[in-house]
């Protein structure tokens, strides 16, 4: 049996959400809805937004928390957020943050009218090597790039252009499927 390859379960680019780094916030925000309208049926949505410059290659990566994270400025702050949890902060030390901080203090509502000022090239992810995954690479090696980085998605490369997205929601689903096929 032929292994799996990364481009057996990604996502190509063109059937993927992307905006312009140039964009605002409301711009990437519709190119979202967009593709989970485009792929209602699917069980595992899209979540994030692929951003391109200029010369139309992908440069980011705008995740849900990324929108959510740049509403509150304040977040810059603080030092690696995103990395607070895994270190086991509990619920007590994170409520005594968004005093410390003077986090959401304006009303979600007063917040969310400024996100048309920010562009998505601000708030954007740039991926690192470690969050790109040959094509032509197989499962076992981007199951373990997920899991050593701890990512929800890989960008696929052919070279050096990005060809897709490999999300760990498909990755699971292969897997799942796999058990179920050793039980029959």
């Amino acid at each position: 049996m032929e292994p799996i390859r990364v481009r057996d379960l990604m996502i190509p680019l063109e059937d993927y959400a992307t905006v312009s780094e140039d964009a605002d916030l409301y711009a990437a925000i519709q190119a979202l809805e967009e593709a989970r309208e485009r792929y209602r049926q699917h069980p595992y949505r899209h979540r994030a937004v692929l951003v391109y410059n200029a010369e139309r290659r992908i440069v980011g990566k705008l995740s849900q928390i990324d929108i959510v994270r740049c509403l509150e400025p304040k977040y810059e702050a603080i030092e690696k957020t995103e990395q607070l949890a895994r270190f086991g902060f509990g619920p007590d030390y994170m409520r005594r943050m968004i005093q410390e901080y003077g986090l959401w203090k304006s009303p979600l509502e007063d917040v969310c009218k400024t996100a048309a000022d920010y562009r998505v090239k601000d708030v954007m992810h740039t991926p690192g090597q470690g969050e790109c995954v040959a094509a032509e690479a197989s499962l076992a090696e981007a199951i373990h790039q997920l899991i050593l980085g701890n990512h929800q998605s890989l960008l696929v490369t052919r070279g050096e252009e990005i060809v897709g997205i490999l999300r760990l929601s498909d990755v699971f689903n292969k897997i799942c499927e796999m058990i179920r096929a050793c039980r029959r």
